[in-house]
């Protein structure tokens, strides 16, 4: 007998330990992934079905295009402000809350809810500015306004453009809140919409947002406000209507660049005093009031939400700017 041979036994069966060892290690771990997808899957639904009931509503319905959008009135002025939000606010009537509450001293104030936001119905419409431009002009026929302010955070600056072009006669002024220009750079970005999906579908989503940062802590925002806008925020996160918008931005921002606002009406836009994420963002604003007969630019301190934090500027500003056109 070889005496080696016993020794090649012991090793043989010595690496067949290990081996057996680390597949048992690999398939408790592949296990442990596979349960706790599992148990991240059921908990969406679970809680997805359990705060359907807990949302309040809040504004009334309103019927457009054979479907129901979401709008919010709050106050009596003899003027009146049309709301828009900017793209993915999951719910733009109690986001705008601080600047409503500011302005409805002075203003009738309309926070529209378009398709796929707050408690507005989604749609299976494509999301071009024409279209939803149309279906917010449709909400305000709707309700018999006629004659508003148009005030837009964001993206509004790119569908509101097109909209003071189609509907010039009814609206008296555009308020730009850190609002987009079509020109700005950086909008040509391929989003990764089938990953966006499958986060909403596992419910990885829910639990990013339950582990990242509150965006409104700190804010003027009571704490049943803010409970309400974090449902509603998983509620609409990654839905297939503001998925569609998504996809629509670069294409939309590129048509609105064949536009210009119209030079006789009144425009004043409140940005970012430093915005470091847009290369010019003031001229790129300042460029957009040069030809305007009534334009003013008015920069602020703050973050691209400036309406959180800077809604009595934003309102004192407006107010004494309606005054030195009149």
């Amino acid at each position: 007998m070889n005496p080696n041979e016993g020794i090649k036994i012991k090793k043989g069966t010595r690496v067949s330990r290990i081996l057996n060892i680390l597949l048992k290690i690999i398939g408790a771990i592949i296990i442990a992934i596979v349960l706790f997808l599992a148990i991240v899957y059921i908990v969406n639904i679970v809680s997805n079905k359990s705060e359907k009931g807990k949302i309040e509503h809040y504004g009334q319905l309103v019927p457009v295009d054979g479907k129901n959008m979401n709008v919010l009135i709050q106050g009596k002025g003899e003027e009146t402000i049309v709301l828009l939000p900017g793209y993915g606010t999951a719910a733009p009537a109690l986001d705008f809350k601080p600047l409503i509450d500011e302005l409805s001293p002075f203003y009738k104030v309309v926070a529209v809810e378009p398709f796929g936001y707050g408690l507005s119905d989604g749609t299976k419409k494509e999301r071009t500015t024409e279209n939803i431009v149309s279906e917010i002009h449709e909400a305000l026929q709707s309700l018999n306004i006629d004659r508003y302010i148009l005030m837009g955070h964001s993206i509004a600056g790119i569908y509101g453009i097109d909209y003071v072009n189609k509907y010039e006669n009814e609206v008296s002024a555009f308020v730009g809140i850190d609002s987009s220009v079509p020109t700005q750079g950086g909008m040509d970005v391929e989003f990764p919409i089938g990953t966006f999906k499958l986060l909403k579908k596992s419910g990885l989503g829910r639990l990013m947002m339950k582990f990242g940062n509150d965006p409104y802590e700190g804010l003027p925002f009571d704490e049943e406000t803010k409970k309400q806008i974090r449902m509603l925020s998983l509620k609409n996160m990654y839905e297939a209507t503001t998925l569609n918008e998504m996809e629509h931005i670069y294409p939309n921002f590129v048509a609105a660049r064949n536009l210009a606002f119209p030079k006789n009406l009144p425009l004043i836009f409140f940005i970012q005093e430093n915005n470091t994420g847009v290369e010019n963002w003031i001229p790129l604003h300042e460029g957009q009031i040069k030809d305007s007969v009534h334009g003013k630019v008015i920069t602020l301190e703050g973050d691209h939400y400036l309406h959180h934090t800077r809604s009595k500027e934003i309102t004192h500003g407006l107010r004494e700017f309606m005054k030195e056109i009149k």
